[in-house]
């Protein structure tokens, strides 16, 4: 959007809420880019928090209380709200909102909506979950729901779109979890779920216990995991479709074997595993689901073999990972990558783990690793100071480490 366009949609908003058309120009915009306006009025605040999904302090604005205390901060949050405006324009266009409520909203736009969510699963599969494709997937979560709001639709209508701002909610929830940002996890998680009932969408259900459960396991809540993980299992579309119980069951097993439950996370990964077998694969399935094949289940049951502390099994499970994987799912790869180095250093190959891990290494400008990746890394760098602190190759490793982590 052009500064004058976001204008535009703000003053629409502002009609909507006031009754009076709003009177904002380019030039307000270009004030709150540049820092000049700290802390708009508070019916702009809200139009603001409207139209990108997020708070006013979110987007980077400061209120008065606050300025005395980070005065150093103002030149980084306004460049982080630039950055927000912009990632909306990387995606398709999102539809103009109409003012005149007696529009129809048909499956056409919904159909634009869910292109869009498509796309936003392939950039978080090629480039990683980030504050971007949060801010990005929130605007288009809103704007599903304004939908709602401006045209009449049927029940239908109404029905998709809530499941798809569920879907686009579900996405700011992955991306938080990836960025390990709990906080702003768990909200994206209650309104995702909220949502998903009003969509009556067991498929969305699944997917949302499924990041749950991932959740609650970063913060050790291993419980709630645990019984996060049980309610995506339980969920009606693992009865209807084979390949969503392989997922829900193959997660499962990776919460059971964390939880010191060896017997029960074996039997449910035996399960995961006969179930994908019966999978009609070729079935047309929703965008989040296509990461979902025989590499990423082997990469899922090698996460368990290296908790049950059965690490060759775990190696050999994420080489086959790691030759069937798609080349569009980079993070993937970066993760398997990881986690095979891991299992090699756990069976006391740190030569091999380094040269595994070393690739990994950002280099000539690229981005260094981020989420959990990024901490995934750290903890390959401390179990391999324990193992052969004084080894050549450990020297050099930890060299290259250090100034990647300089670079962040």
């Amino acid at each position: 959007m052009t500064q004058a366009e976001l204008a535009d949609r703000l003053n629409k908003r502002l009609g909507a809420l006031t009754g009076s058309p709003g009177k904002l120009t380019d030039r307000h915009v270009r004030n709150w880019l540049t820092g000049k306006t700290r802390w708009p009025h508070a019916r702009q605040r809200l139009v603001l928090e409207e139209e990108f999904g997020a708070s006013a302090k979110e987007l980077g604005f400061i209120p008065p209380a606050a300025r005395e205390r980070a005065p150093l901060e103002d030149p980084v949050r306004r460049r982080a709200f630039n950055t927000a405006t912009a990632s909306l324009t990387a995606a398709a266009l999102l539809p103009d909102i109409p003012s005149n409520g007696s529009t129809r909203v048909g499956m056409s736009d919904a159909d634009r909506l869910e292109r869009n969510f498509a796309e936003l699963v392939a950039a978080d599969n090629k480039g990683g979950a980030s504050i971007r494709l949060e801010t990005r997937a929130l605007a288009h979560a809103q704007h599903a729901l304004d939908l709602q709001a401006v045209g009449q639709a049927s029940a239908r209508v109404r029905r998709r779109l809530y499941y798809l701002a569920a879907a686009f909610t579900g996405t700011a929830l992955w991306a938080a979890v990836e960025s390990q940002e709990p906080e702003r996890a768990k909200g994206h998680l209650d309104t995702a779920l909220r949502l998903a009932g009003m969509a009556d969408s067991s498929e969305m259900y699944m997917r949302l216990w499924g990041h749950a459960a991932l959740l609650s396991y970063q913060q050790r809540h291993l419980r709630d995991a645990l019984a996060a993980a049980e309610a995506g299992r339980r969920a009606y579309v693992c009865r209807q479709d084979a390949l969503f119980r392989s997922l829900a069951s193959a997660r499962l097993a990776g919460i059971l074997s964390a939880v010191g439950e060896d017997s029960a996370a074996q039997r449910t990964l035996l399960h995961a595993e006969k179930t994908y077998e019966r999978a009609d694969t070729a079935e047309e399935r929703p965008a989040w689901m296509t990461f979902f094949d025989r590499a990423e289940l082997n990469g899922l049951a090698a996460l368990v073999m290296a908790r049950l502390g059965r690490h060759d099994e775990s190696e050999a499970r994420l080489h086959r990972t790691l030759s069937l994987l798609h080349p569009d799912l980079r993070r993937n790869r970066t993760y398997y990558t990881i986690h095979l180095a891991l299992a090699q250093l756990a069976q006391g190959e740190a030569d091999q783990a380094v040269a595994t891990a070393l690739p990994l290494l950002s280099e000539n400008g690229e981005p260094p690793l981020a989420g959990r990746n990024k901490k995934l890394l750290q903890q390959f760098n401390r179990e391999l100071s324990q193992v052969a602190p004084r080894a050549n190759f450990v020297i050099e490793w930890q060299d290259r480490f250090s100034e990647g982590e300089k670079e962040l």
